[in-house]
């Protein structure tokens, strides 16, 4: 049986494919942090980290607003009491695919955390 976990993970991906801004951030709470080296090459200022749902929602709409193709294609979702590992090829019209890492940090039934990895 799947770890509960992996349902946010899901409820994330379904989200995201449909640039849905309010259902993503209603997955994190208040104060969640996120990092990712895309940031930190759009926006060097934060080193890779946003704070907060209104750090979150701008970094997203810009994301969605400059990739309307964006979407992700899941590979794997790995998952424990704490964090849900997850495993996905970004898709972008356009751009070569990209394999994905991301760790997303639970508490709470909220993401409170989570970090981007990829070459």
């Amino acid at each position: 049986m799947p770890h509960p976990h992996t349902a946010i993970a899901h409820r994330w991906f379904a989200a995201f494919n449909a640039h849905d801004l309010e259902a993503l951030l209603a997955l994190y709470a208040d104060d969640a942090a996120h990092y990712s080296p895309k940031l930190k090459v759009r926006r060097p200022g934060t080193q890779g980290w946003v704070k907060g749902k209104d750090a979150l929602r701008d970094w997203w709409r810009d994301a969605f607003d400059r990739l309307p193709t964006l979407r992700y294609e899941v590979l794997r979702l790995t998952a424990d009491d704490a964090q849900v590992f997850m495993e996905y090829v970004r898709h972008v019209e356009g751009e070569e695919d990209l394999r994905v890492g991301e760790v997303l940090e639970i508490a709470g039934g909220l993401i409170v955390a989570s970090r981007v990895y990829h070459g």
